[in-house]
């Protein structure tokens, strides 16, 4: 049933009128875009960990699908600077859902709580759209 919604969310991706600005942009700036998703959507996973258990699962779905899309467009030479952005953005999500979570400044938790979100739906809205 995974590989079905993964392949699923990988046509749709694709091939969606929607995903049209995704299809537009050239293969690097694409590549960047999915690794970059990736690398958010991990964190975002990770958090649901400690206080969303079964949203991790579904979040988890749709980071194994934008993996697939990076390694669609992904040349093996180009391994190492892909997973030097998904790092840099799973550290910098991370940070924000932190931030957002465990910060007695109630107004810089909310500004982080919205930033995280509309990261988190940028890259959702790539396989959702």
């Amino acid at each position: 049933m995974k590989t079905i919604a993964h392949r699923l969310a990988l046509v749709v991706a694709l091939s969606s009128a929607s995903a049209t600005s995704a299809q537009s942009i050239d293969i690097d700036e694409q590549l960047r875009t999915f690794a970059t998703c990736a690398g958010r959507l991990s964190a975002v996973m990770e958090h649901q960990w400690m206080f969303d258990g079964p949203a991790s699962e579904h979040t988890e779905d749709l980071r194994d699908a934008v993996l697939e899309l990076v390694e669609a467009v992904m040349p093996a030479e180009r391994r190492g600077e892909v997973l030097q952005w998904r790092i840099s953005a799973k550290v910098a999500q991370a940070a924000l859902l932190r931030r957002a979570s465990f910060n007695t400044d109630t107004r810089d938790a909310a500004w982080a709580r919205t930033q995280a979100g509309r990261f988190e739906q940028e890259c959702t809205g790539l396989l959702l759209s």
